[in-house]
């Protein structure tokens, strides 16, 4: 046997060092803008595409060590589980490293609406601004994402257009991986046809233009209501002009059958 003593389980010594969490756990954000989702054609996958207005929303902290910026997209009149839409990113000053989370994917919603596209881009503009020679590290991408072919191919194009290089790892294209790089290399475009920023005057402008359109159609609508109302007293005219018409010929026809059978 050997004489070298064993720690007990419990141990400080065995026991594994605890990670402290990151701070700003809380944080939700704190300045506004409003985007336009561009009407799309309707596609085979994720259905129609009308036209949407939604709430782009972020916020900062920083400290010695850390720096945190907190995207998220909200939509008007539906509630979206705490990971959807969300993304944030941390910079490490010590290490001179950009973590991304969560890690297991950007969950977006609506899909294929170039949501995902934004917020990458928006968080490059962030980092490359502060931090543009920190480094990321390589991360796995989630397998669920490879099930479909579409949604695997959607998913790298986002991925790429931004600046990450996609390393596949098998065959089947089902473990894949993001590989490390340079943050100034990360691409801060995202698609301008598929989401605009709307600046207060221009909603202004759009809720004034609509206003207008509608009173526009129900001028129309006034206009097509009183002609049908003028038609449908014209026509009640008519019947009754009819009526008579009628009457009168059966009279007519009842009074020369009488004279006729009466000489």
């Amino acid at each position: 046997m050997s004489d070298t003593p064993t720690q007990p389980a419990d141990s400080p010594e065995s026991a594994t060092p605890e990670v402290p969490p990151r701070p700003w756990a809380d944080v939700q954000p704190e300045h506004f803008k409003m985007l336009r989702l561009a009407p799309l054609p309707t596609d085979r996958s994720t259905g129609a595409r009308p036209l949407r207005f939604v709430q782009f929303g972020y916020a900062e902290r920083h400290n010695k060590e850390l720096s945190l910026l907190r995207l998220s997209v909200s939509l008007p009149g539906q509630h979206l589980r705490k990971e959807q839409n969300q993304l944030d990113v941390w910079l490490d000053h010590s290490t001179q490293r950009v973590n991304i989370s969560p890690e297991r994917g950007l969950l977006v919603e609506p899909l294929n609406r170039g949501i995902g596209r934004f917020l990458m881009a928006q968080a490059a503009q962030w980092i490359q601004k502060r931090a543009s020679r920190y480094r990321f590290d390589s991360l796995d991408l989630p397998t669920k994402d490879a099930l479909h072919e579409d949604m695997r191919l959607r998913r790298d194009h986002c991925l790429r257009t931004q600046g990450f290089d996609v390393v596949y790892e098998d065959a089947l294209h089902r473990k894949a991986r993001i590989e490390a790089g340079l943050a100034a290399d990360l691409y801060n475009t995202w698609n301008n046809e598929k989401i605009q920023f709307i600046e207060i005057l221009d909603a202004a402008q759009m809720l004034q233009q609509a206003e207008q359109h509608l009173q526009e159609q129900e001028q129309k609508l006034r206009e097509k209501d009183e002609k049908i109302s003028k038609f449908q007293r014209e026509d009640t005219g008519l019947r009754f002009t009819i009526t008579c018409l009628v009457a009168f010929a059966v009279f007519q026809a009842g009074l020369l059958i009488w004279i006729a059978t009466h000489r």
